[in-house]
């Protein structure tokens, strides 16, 4: 236990916001030093991660062979709808990014902040505190994701008066009121960025009998996918397989059926933004007519996902400078004041 703490003082420590979909790291001082997919490539059978020319099959790497692999390998994400759905790919994975950002300082043993969604239970709590263990850190400490991203998002949390966040990720929406350096109320949804990839899958497949993947889909919300309406609408060529024929087939899709497509995602986000309104104290309802709304997430940034909500909610909102990033500079505040807030914090129970 001494050795492990003497090697500490030389690691790097880092807030990580360990996502569905990407897995951010933040170093304190440096700002984001690590943004990958939250992907890992194995051999079939194993959990032995595949070694590419290019060193392990993790974040990038992996990422471009999902969809594509032959019957050897399977591309994992190994974390759904925001929590750890394989634990022992999760503790590669970190390992991995923890070496990755650590570099040539030697044998890595990091103080460790992650962001996880503020509705996940005991059980999984304890799951990403033990693979950040068993990836290396010497100390874990949780964070809840709407108050990292809040902080990340330059809002006055600490103030007695209402901020609201609503961060759009890739497995969870996180929508939060916060006060005084905690939640006043909060939603979490398991709705999100990958519901909004699913959603364009099965219009596709009823609509075109085009079967096409989750990357596919992601770059049709990307390139033309929005909340309401734009001021030249567009059209995109997209390329899959014919259900009927089984051959590869292509079809032409516009913004518009994109748009309807992903009318019921983004109508849960909504209702779980009301429902949150509705729970407040008339105080900080009160606030929140001035301060209004801010977006955090990758979801922030669909086409008039900001004027939806507004319309929906009558409040003001506003996309935070740089969304895709809010929680992990969160962590990394957090990871700043970590003797002011550590003991208000979910963490490893024995310091090493």
């Amino acid at each position: 236990m001494l050795l492990r703490r003497l090697m500490g003082l030389f690691s790097l420590d880092m807030g990580i916001d360990l996502g569905t979909c990407n897995t951010l790291v933040a170093v304190r001082g440096e700002g984001i030093v690590l943004n990958e997919p939250s992907v890992v490539a194995v051999r079939k059978g194993t959990n032995e991660v595949l070694d590419t020319p290019n060193g392990k099959a993790v974040g990038l790497a992996a990422k471009a062979m999902l969809g594509r692999t032959p019957g050897s390998i399977t591309a994992i994400r190994p974390l759904k709808d925001g929590v750890i759905a394989d634990f022992e790919i999760t503790q590669a994975m970190l390992s991995y990014f923890i070496r990755k950002v650590h570099g040539n300082r030697g044998i890595a043993h990091p103080r460790v902040v992650i962001a996880v969604p503020s509705g996940i239970t005991a059980v999984e709590k304890r799951a990403v505190l033990n693979s950040a263990e068993r990836a290396g850190a010497r100390r874990v400490h949780l964070v809840d994701e709407p108050m990292a991203a809040g902080i990340g998002a330059g809002l006055p949390i600490n103030e007695p008066r209402a901020s609201m966040i609503v961060d759009i990720g890739g497995g969870t929406t996180e929508i939060a009121v916060l006060t005084l350096s905690d939640i006043a109320a909060c939603t979490s949804l398991r709705t999100a960025g990958d519901d909004m990839d699913e959603a364009i899958v099965n219009y596709m497949r009823r609509t075109y009998n085009l079967m096409i993947g989750p990357q596919t889909a992601e770059q049709i919300k990307i390139q033309i996918g929005s909340a309401s309406s734009l001021p030249e609408e567009a059209k995109l060529e997209v390329k899959g397989r014919d259900m009927i024929s089984g051959l590869p087939r292509r079809a032409v899709v516009s913004s518009e059926e994109v748009r309807e497509a992903l009318k019921e995602p983004i109508g849960q986000i909504i209702e779980g933004m009301l429902h949150t309104l509705e729970q407040l104290e008339p105080e900080l309802a009160a606030d929140l007519v001035d301060n209004g709304v801010w977006l955090a997430g990758g979801g922030a940034l669909l086409r008039g996902i900001d004027t939806v909500l507004a319309k929906a909610s009558g409040l003001d909102v506003r996309i935070a400078e740089d969304p895709l990033t809010c929680v992990a500079r969160g962590t990394a505040e957090y990871l700043e004041n970590i003797d002011v807030w550590g003991a208000a914090m979910d963490s490893d129970e024995d310091e090493y």
